[in-house]
Parts: C-alpha cells; sequence; structure tokens
C-alpha cells in the first residue's frame, strides 16, 4: 500500500466524525442555520488565502516535475474556490474582507504554514483538507440537498476535477515519501484540524 493510501486509511474515520458534525450534517440536509454558515464560509476564506500561500512554498521546494502541480493547485484554491466563497459570500451576507481569524483557523493555518518549511512533511500536512473535502464532497453528494447554495458548495468538491487535483496530490507524497511515523503523525494531526474547523466561532 503506497503511503497516500496508507493515510488515507487512517482518516476515514475522522472523516466519519466530520459527517457527523452538526456544520456538515446541516449542510447535508439543507438547512444549515445562515449565520453559522456565514461565519464558516468568513473562516473558510481566511483559510484559503493562507492555503494558497502554503501550495507556493511548497512550489518552491518542488521538484521540476511537480512545480507546474503545485502551481495548479494554488491557481485553482486563488481563482476558483475563492470565487466559490465570494459568490456565497454575497448570497449569505458574509464579511469576507472583515473577517478576523477564529482560535481554530489560526491554529490551522500556523499548523500548515510551519510544516511546508518541509516539502515532503508539508504534502502530508496539508493532504487532510484536499482529500478530506474531495471524500465529503462525494458522500453528501450521493444524497444533494435541495438547498441550492449549499449544493453548490457540495458540487465543487465532489466534482471530478477536484478528485483530480487530490489523486495529484497523493502522488507527489508518495514519491517525497516522507518517514511513515512521520507522515502519519502530521496527516493525523491536520485530520483534528479539519474537525475543529467545523466549530464555528460566533
Amino acid at each position: 500500500m503506497s503511503l497516500a493510501a496508507h493515510l488515507e486509511e487512517l482518516g476515514r474515520p475522522m472523516v466519519e466524525h466530520q459527517l457527523d458534525h452538526p456544520t456538515v450534517a446541516g449542510i447535508a440536509k439543507g438547512d444549515l442555520p445562515e449565520p453559522i454558515f456565514r461565519s464558516w464560509l468568513e473562516q473558510d476564506y481566511l483559510f484559503l488565502l493562507d492555503y494558497v500561500r502554503v501550495f507556493s512554498r511548497l512550489a518552491w521546494q518542488a521538484p521540476a516535475g511537480h512545480l507546474g502541480d503545485l502551481v495548479d493547485l494554488a491557481h485553482a484554491t486563488l481563482h476558483d474556490e475563492l470565487a466559490l466563497h465570494r459568490s456565497l459570500a454575497a448570497e449569505f451576507g458574509a464579511d469576507l474582507g472583515g473577517a478576523t481569524k477564529g482560535d481554530a483557523c489560526v491554529a490551522y493555518t500556523s499548523f500548515l504554514l510551519d510544516s511546508a518549511a518541509d516539502y515532503a512533511e508539508g504534502l502530508v500536512a496539508m493532504y487532510p483538507c484536499m482529500w478530506g473535502y474531495s471524500t465529503l464532497g462525494a458522500r453528501l453528494a450521493a444524497a444533494p440537498p435541495g438547498e441550492p447554495r449549499y449544493r453548490r458548495w457540495i458540487d465543487t468538491y465532489a466534482d471530478p476535477g477536484f478528485a483530480a487535483l487530490t489523486r495529484r496530490c497523493a502522488e507527489m507524497i508518495d514519491e517525497a515519501n516522507a518517514p511513515q511515523g512521520r507522515a502519519e503523525a502530521l496527516f493525523l494531526e491536520g485530520m483534528r484540524h479539519e474537525l475543529a474547523f467545523w466549530d464555528v466561532p460566533h
């Protein structure tokens, strides 16, 4: 089993925990109260700005064969995901420009940016977000909500193009070959940050 596949097996129970989280369950049913999603959207917008910086820091260290992959990931995050957030922000009345990071966002982005100082470790640390959202998107899209705004969010992460980017991340992790024990620790820490991020600040 490849390293990325091994990490995914470790992470599956934590994806189930995310699916049971009230915020995710509310998105899945389409009945999440708007103020909660608005607050989450503001936090995720700030997170994604730093996620672009993580990809950029990894791209600076990447072998030539993966420079384009990481630039593509940074571009997709900056232009596709953040465009979705800006569109949803207009519909939910979110204040993206005036938002400040909550504790969960600070902790997660600090972890990612610190981990990205090392190429192999940075790839593993950021994988819970890519793989986790791709997995959540696929699961939630199997029974999508009728509420069109939440369905649009789900469709973004269930998109085959997003799954393809996630697979490229897995390939980079396998090639970088971080020590397994260290990779497991970083990946599980990232998964814990993923779960904590759904606890939306009010």
